[in-house]
């Protein structure tokens, strides 16, 4: 009996897909540092970027493609010239890269977002396929909205651009309508009936707007798809995209079911899940699979008493497979230089300026002061703390004054350019004291659209992770803050949102 089984290929979008999340914006280190974890985890593709986007998108993208050498390297391109060619400038160094171009191909975007007739969209998109393989002999073809597309326009349209030189073929269901069993037949009728299918690997993109991404994905695996798109804690915009961890390891405990393996490593996969979450802002829900606090708690009596018997009475997978058994204490407050930086390397994090790693010891040095034990995930947000942007807004002091019956009052030092300003308010409790003070001086003109409070550890010592969310003139930002004072910890945030803002990173917007 032949067990061999088909790869499957993980490709993530994390740095393309993900960052489109409102208020997901991540400069080009931070790109860079998430891009090298995805690498030691053996992702097969890493879509970079949208590199026409902007600048500052078109030097991640090249930026990434210059450090990553084991995994491709992608550029997301619309099908037409520029797109194609500002996507090939920025690969240009990459040890090996693709090109993902898409055009829409349902009815509704054709008629309302195109405004063209199908059989214009075919001829651009089989011109756009033969454009990107001057630039790399790896080109995908998307058809964008392709759940909703009619079936015949999807064989021809598919068949003309393998023909072409397309030699991956993603069918996104764009804006999660789909349903699995619906959405698994459509790949199976589309194998069928294009006649030259087998000369690519049929893809899979699925939004998350009806909680079924994951479900969808593995139906189109099960009916022969063989690359899924993805992202780290299923991030991407409006409810998400189908999540990287979940993915991976329900192929591989279920390898009894799905005819195929990847080549991840899960050990990474936790380590990456907080690094995504530190530099994004976004706190992973303690009950999301693989990656939540809760993925391998036991708090039921029952359930507590099997697993000390016989752990896969209630564990169908080790945490430490995953990389859990790797987050506990490292450090203290007697640690040195050479121990901080080794266990920064082990969690991705490199240090090439020296200025910048001294920053960051000496903020580890003062959480020490505070908490006895250091784990992983405090040293994420430290070094969560020390990517700003631009640094126009700096915390000096702060003082806040509560007390039941009084109305609370925060009086703060801010440095504004380098210049310490001091600014105080009232407010109907000492957060909201604390930002109106900040606005009493900055008057950023900015709206408070999330204030969210983590628990970064365990244990009343633990820092409080707190993401502060601004739109200003139709931007959404994350800012993010963590001390073991959650009134320090929200004026980092707000602070470090208003210096989001000052960068004026634009959005993108692509698949």
């Amino acid at each position: 009996m032949n067990t061999k089984k088909d790869k499957l290929v993980i490709f993530d979008t994390t740095l393309r897909d993900g960052e489109q999340s409102p208020g997901a914006s991540m400069t080009k280190d931070e790109k860079i540092r998430i891009a090298k974890m995805l690498e030691r985890m053996r992702v097969d593709v890493i879509e970079a970027g949208f590199a026409i986007a902007s600048q500052g998108d078109f030097d991640a993208v090249q930026a990434v493609a210059e450090a990553v050498k084991d995994s491709r390297v992608c550029s997301l391109a619309r099908a037409v010239g520029p797109d194609i060619i500002r996507a090939g400038e920025a690969l240009k160094k990459a040890n090996a890269s693709r090109i993902h171009t898409f055009i829409a191909t349902s009815p509704i975007h054709m008629k309302y977002k195109l405004q063209m007739e199908p059989e214009k969209v075919l001829e651009q998109a089989v011109a756009a396929v033969k454009h990107a393989r001057q630039f790399t002999d790896d080109v995908e073809f998307s058809l964008e909205d392709g759940s909703r597309s009619e079936p015949d326009f999807m064989y021809r349209i598919i068949e003309a651009v393998i023909a072409a030189g397309a030699g991956t073929i993603n069918i996104p269901d764009t804006v999660g309508y789909g349903e699995p069993g619906e959405y698994g037949a459509m790949f199976r009728r589309v194998i069928e009936n294009v006649p030259n299918s087998d000369q690519a690997i049929f893809s899979t993109h699925c939004h998350n707007d009806l909680g079924l991404a994951v479900a969808n994905s593995l139906s189109a695996v099960m009916n022969g798809v063989r690359q899924v798109e993805c992202t780290i804690n299923g991030l991407g915009e409006r409810a998400g995209n189908a999540s990287l961890e979940e993915i991976v390891m329900a192929v591989q405990t279920r390898h009894d079911l799905y005819p195929v393996e990847t080549r991840i490593d899960p050990s990474h996969i936790v380590p990456t899940s907080r690094m995504v979450s530190s530099i994004t802002g976004f706190p992973v829900q303690p009950n999301k699979a693989i990656v939540g606090a809760n993925a391998f708690a036991h708090e039921s009596g029952i359930h507590q008493d099997g697993v000390l018997k016989h752990r896969e009475t209630y564990e169908i997978m080790r945490a430490e497979d995953v990389g859990w058994g790797n987050n506990r204490l490292v450090l203290g407050k007697h640690s040195g230089r050479a121990a901080v930086k080794a266990r920064y390397e082990e969690l991705g994090h490199s240090f090439d300026d020296p200025a910048e790693f001294q920053l960051v010891f000496q903020r580890f040095k003062d959480l020490a002061d505070k908490k006895h034990e250091i784990f992983d995930e405090d040293l994420q947000s430290i070094m969560a703390g020390a990517q700003e942007p631009v640094e126009r807004y700096r915390l000096g002091s702060i003082d806040v004054h509560s007390r039941s019956g009084n109305r609370p009052r925060a009086q703060m030092q801010i440095l504004i350019d380098g210049a310490e300003v001091n600014a105080e308010a009232d407010g109907s409790g000492p957060v909201d004291a604390t930002f109106k003070a900040i606005e009493s001086v900055v008057k950023s003109a900015a709206d408070l659209k999330l204030y969210s409070v983590n628990a970064v550890t365990q244990g009343t010592d633990s820092q409080g992770s707190v993401t502060v969310r601004l739109e200003r003139d139709g931007r959404l930002v994350n800012g993010v803050g963590a001390d073991t004072d959650i009134l320090v910890a929200s004026a980092q945030a707000y602070l470090d949102a208003l210096n989001l803002l000052a960068s004026g990173e634009s959005k993108r917007k692509g698949v």
